[in-house]
């Protein structure tokens, strides 16, 4: 795996994925979003929140894109630990607090306001259709902050109301609230 972008665009990290529930969003996904992003988002100036974090491909890129606010969501110990370690290793732990904990319990608990949030649950998660309003409903969102959930096409999420738009990357899509 690979930062795209930023001050650490191009540093590699390598997790010890065999066995563990990840499904990393691809470099060519990922790429597509963040040149999305890049023209949305004041990546200094957000707060970011990073549910079902995974590997931590995406607290990474935002760190190295100048986030200094990013806060990383999974339950999965070993995850947590790799994250933990590779921040570590990349010098920018300061800037990312591990959370290891089940997602719809740390959403429970209404931990604050974020200006960009992003969720990349594993796609046969019971209730991932239910994340958008879960963010809107304990109010996680700014007002003018950006949601984006990453899922396959076997889910559609255009009759919410506060959906804004969709874009594919073969069988990963991201949707877009806001």
């Amino acid at each position: 795996m690979r930062i795209i972008g930023g001050a650490l665009g191009g540093r590699r990290f390598y997790p010890p994925a065999k066995g563990w529930p990840t499904r990393p969003t691809t470099d060519v996904a990922k790429e597509g979003l963040y040149n999305i992003l890049q023209g949305r988002i004041e990546f200094s100036e957000v707060r970011f929140l990073d549910l079902f974090g995974g590997t931590g491909s995406h607290s990474f890129e935002m760190v190295s894109r100048g986030c200094t606010d990013v806060t990383y969501v999974d339950n999965y110990k070993p995850c947590c630990e790799f994250v933990h370690k590779t921040a570590t290793e990349l010098k920018i732990a300061e800037f990312i607090r591990i959370i290891c904990k089940e997602v719809f319990r740390y959403c429970a608990t209404h931990p604050g306001i974020f200006d960009y949030i992003f969720a990349g649950p594993p796609y046969g998660l019971k209730g991932l259709d239910t994340i958008p309003a879960i963010i809107f409903e304990k109010k996680m969102l700014a007002a003018d902050g950006i949601f984006v959930l990453e899922h396959n096409p076997n889910h559609d999420f255009s009759s919410d109301p506060r959906f804004s738009e969709i874009r594919k990357y073969g069988e990963t899509h991201f949707s877009f609230f806001g």
